[in-house]
């Protein structure tokens, strides 16, 4: 992205990252505090500073957003030791697809998401993000 702002850099890398991975995590909390870590399969770069986070969701996520809009995104590759989080608010939740019938394949005596969500994240601040001591300045 010819003239793109740093933290577009940013959160192009994590987008970059994730998608490599296959996965990013994504952690919320309640309005007590209350953390909840959820992974997540899909992320895109919607903007220069926002992005969006698709999955099925557990109800913990997302309640916790009812809550709390506050978020963070990681995409880590614990090989390499290199990652990147991504700190925001969720702008808005939206629904991506709802289950329809009977899958027997995914049925179990737990229950399971029933509704596939897309959160849709304005960043406010994209770190580093490794195992080994890093800085928490901007990317």
């Amino acid at each position: 992205m010819l003239g793109a702002r740093p933290r577009s850099k940013g959160i192009e890398r994590a987008v970059a990252l994730a998608q490599e991975l296959g996965h990013a995590f994504v952690a919320t909390s309640n309005r007590e505090g209350a953390p909840h870590l959820a992974a997540a399969a899909s992320i895109e770069m919607i903007s220069d500073d926002t992005l969006a986070v698709a999955s099925w969701f557990c109800p913990a996520t997302v309640n916790n957003l009812q809550e709390n809009r506050n978020i963070s995104i990681v995409a880590w590759n614990s090989e390499s030791d290199e990652g990147v989080q991504v700190i925001g608010t969720v702008e808005r939740i939206e629904e991506a697809a709802i289950m329809n019938g009977y899958a027997p394949e995914i049925e179990s005596s737990k229950p399971s998401p029933q509704v596939e969500r897309r959160l849709i994240v304005r960043v406010e601040k994209v770190i580093a993000f490794s195992h080994a001591p890093h800085t928490d300045l901007e990317v």
